[in-house]
């Protein structure tokens, strides 16, 4: 039970990809457009409490940290984010390439993960290695965009992330039951 603790964020986290997949498979423009607003008012709400520390700081200190301009900038991002959300659902191209890199980077991690695993004699290594390899593999094909509409494209994004983030739990569920009882393996 302590060795699936130890997972745990890594399990929700793969459980917070599934949701995300299975809504972007319903309806993509709406959930990134909601993601987008979402990270507006993040960012509004940052910006605007460093706006506020900054009236609430020594002159001569908060000329030194610049907290006004930093408050001014990120709340004006938050403003453009909540404001202009439909700008970044035209940009799903760009996203999408974003989303390509992150995923490349993570399918590295996830190479690094398998191999571990079969260095250290872990029987079920190969669970890692299968998701290193839809990691990979998905994020070429994005990158490349062989498709002929963004719907296409986001529909594929979700099912990868969908099929991406069940391996990953079978994977860390397997690493806890073969592992030996004094070694954590995280992913």
């Amino acid at each position: 039970m302590a060795k699936l603790k130890s997972n745990i964020g890594g399990i929700v986290m793969c459980l917070f990809e599934i949701m995300a997949g299975i809504l972007l498979l319903v309806n993509p423009v709406i959930f990134t457009s909601g993601i987008i607003v979402a990270l507006g008012i993040v960012l509004l709400v940052i910006g605007l409490l460093g706006v506020i520390s900054y009236f609430r700081m020594e002159p001569a200190e908060a000329a030194m940290k610049q907290t006004l301009a930093k408050g001014l900038a990120v709340s004006a991002a938050g403003l453009f984010c909540i404001v202009q959300y439909q700008w970044f659902v035209e940009s799903f191209s760009i996203l999408a390439i974003l989303y390509g890199v992150i995923i490349l980077t993570m399918g590295f991690s996830k190479i690094q993960w398998a191999v571990d695993m079969l260095r250290m004699e872990r029987e079920k290594w190969f669970l890692a290695a299968i998701g290193a390899l839809l990691s990979v593999v998905a994020a070429v094909v994005i990158l490349m965009n062989p498709f002929s509409s963004t719907k296409i494209l986001w529909m594929f994004v979700g099912v990868s992330l969908i099929l991406q983030a069940a391996v990953d739990i079978m994977a860390l569920v397997s690493c806890n039951q073969d592992s030996k009882p004094d070694e954590a393996v995280q992913k």
